[in-house]
Order: structure tokens, then sequence, then C-alpha cells
């Protein structure tokens, strides 16, 4: 049997991004919603449902760079340099927030300082990685296999809306963990800003939905020309159901749902990204066959990842095992001893 390995690498590395964005988006998205509570009870609680395994959520952003460099080094020589300056804010929000964290855990004088950096370090980090996607999905020059566009061509209307669609995406993912995983009046304050930000989400997605079918004539193309709209309308209806589930699991204080179904609605907007650009990897015209390395490149790094891959997997599998369940107390939070 003979594998079109441009394809299987383009699976493994769709998947490690959304187990990434699935992952990271939701602590991150606690730290969108921390500065909305001042309480210290209730930012401590909800720093500490994160405590354990934030860190790890960021493994599977290494690994799809790292993936992406083997068997894409093309994406490297056009994507980086049309997104240089949000990339690197995007990393170094990542860094900032990550060292906010743990110093936050051990300061005194300065604990609310540090709280703040660890605020505008998820801010920044997720704004940044949302206006990456609106490049993308505007387009990106490229002549010859190189890009040839402007220093600041990432910078649109729509690449900052999508930038601020992403902070309520994570928001989102972060109001419905964080129902899974508290309870009392802090759960009771989460279930009554989950419809709202839903409500938004709805929206939001509606609005790069329509706006990118309306700038792009080829992904307008791909959804409606002959009977695509008939294979792809699921999609659209699955994300109207998906925003019916929560509400009603809301309404009925049903803690696991709404995590399960906000899964679901990330899930289903990046199903339509990966329809709207396929095969392409870097739109409008960069394929993944045109960006691919050779065969026996490609061959020699996926013996590696199905070596690390499961590995990974179960490791994030027994952190999120070990530490299920609610957290009750925040005497027994990160900041206390993790």
């Amino acid at each position: 049997m003979v594998f079109d390995l441009p394809t299987v690498w383009s699976v493994l590395i769709a998947a490690g991004i959304f187990l990434y964005v699935m992952l990271d988006g939701f602590d991150l998205g606690i730290g969108l919603l921390l500065p909305f509570f001042e309480n210290a009870s209730d930012q401590e609680t909800m720093l500490s449902t994160v405590a354990p395994v934030w860190d790890g959520n960021e493994t599977f952003l290494v690994l799809g760079g790292a993936a992406l460099f083997a068997a894409f080094p093309v994406v490297y020589s056009t994507l980086l340099p049309a997104n240089y300056l949000p990339l690197v804010l995007m990393l170094a929000g990542l860094i900032f927030r990550g060292a906010a964290f743990e110093l936050r855990a051990k300061a005194t004088g300065t604990r609310h300082l540090w709280g703040l950096a660890f605020i505008a370090g998820s801010v920044q980090a997720s704004f940044c990685q949302g206006v990456v996607l609106g490049s993308l999905l505007q387009g990106i020059t490229i002549t010859e296999g190189r890009f040839t566009g402007g220093a600041f061509d990432w910078l649109s209307p729509f690449s900052v809306f999508c930038g601020l669609g992403l902070l309520v995406t994570y928001a989102t993912l972060g109001c419905a963990w964080l129902i899974l995983r508290t309870e009392g009046e802090l759960q009771a304050k989460m279930y009554a800003l989950m419809k709202p930000i839903c409500a938004v989400l709805l929206i939001t997605m509606l609005v790069i939905s329509g706006w990118t079918v309306l700038a792009q004539p080829a992904v307008a193309a791909r959804w409606f020309d002959g009977h695509n709209f008939v294979y792809f309308a699921p999609v659209p209806l699955l994300v109207l159901l998906s925003v019916f589930g929560i509400f009603r699991a809301v309404n009925r204080q049903r803690d696991r749902m709404p995590f399960a179904l906000s899964l679901l609605l990330l899930f289903l907007g990046y199903s339509g990204l990966v329809i709207s650009i396929w095969p392409n990897i870097v739109p409008p015209s960069l394929t993944i066959w045109q960006a691919s390395s050779n065969h026996s490149s490609q061959l020699f790094a996926l013996v590696g990842v199905l070596i690390i891959l499961p590995i990974v997997l179960c490791y994030s599998f027994m952190q999120y095992r070990v530490f299920r369940g609610k957290v009750r107390d925040t005497r027994q939070g990160y900041s206390d001893g993790h």
C-alpha cells in the first residue's frame, strides 16, 4: 500500500494544532476571565484548576511546530516571513505568561503585579494567534514558493477581528472548563456567564464565516459550488445545535455538558477552516504537495513521530486523569506547594 505522505503529515499536524488549541485554549481562557473576578479566593480557585496541567498543554505546540518544519519546510519560508511580528509577540506572550504564573505562585508583595502579567501574557498570546489565523485565511502573497508581500500584510481589519474572535473562543472554553472543575458560588458565576459569552462566540463565528466567503471567491466556491453545500451543510447546522445544547445544559445545571459541547463547537469551527483552505497549506496557492519535503525526509520523520506521539498522548491522558475532579479547597492550590 502506497501512502500519500503529505496528506498523512497534514492530518497529523492538523490534529496536533487542534489538540494544542483545545488544551491550551481553556487555560488561556482562564487568563482572559481572571480580571473580571476580583475576589482573591475565586482567582486562586480558577488558577488551581489548571496549575497541574497548563505547561503540559503546550507540548502539542512544540510538536506541531517541529513536525511542520520536518514535513513542510516551504511553509517556514512563506508563513513565517509573512507573520514575523505577531508570531514573535505570541511566543513572548506565552513565555511571559508562563513565567508570571510560576512567579505569582511564590510572590508575596508583588503577587498582584504578576497576576496582571499573567493576564497580559494570556491576552497577547491569544490575540496574536487569532491575527495569524486571520492572515492565513485572507491569503499570503507567494511567488515561486517565496513570500513576496510586505512586512505588515498580516495587519488588516479581518485579521484583527479574527484576533478578537479567538479571545472570545478561548474565554468560552475557559468558562466551560471552570463550570466543570468548580462548584458553589464560583460555578454559579460561570453558569451565568456561559450563555452570553457563547452567544457572542456564535455571532463572531457567523461574521468570520460570512466575511471569508464574501472576500474569498475560492472559499465561496468550495462551500457552495455544485453539491458542496449539501455535503458541508452539517457543519453550520451542528454549530447551531451545539450552542442550543450549551444553553440547555446551563439551564439544567449540567456541569460536564457545556465543556464537551464547547470542544465540539471548537472542532466544528476548525473543520470549517480546513474545508475552506484544503488542499492549500498556505492560501491562496501553496498546496501540501508543493510545500512538502522529499519523500525520504517525511518517511524518516514519520517514524519518530509515531514513536513520540503515543508517549505524549499517554502522558497527557494520565495528567488529566490524576488531577480530575472538582477543585474545592484553594488552600491546596498551586500557590501553596504544588
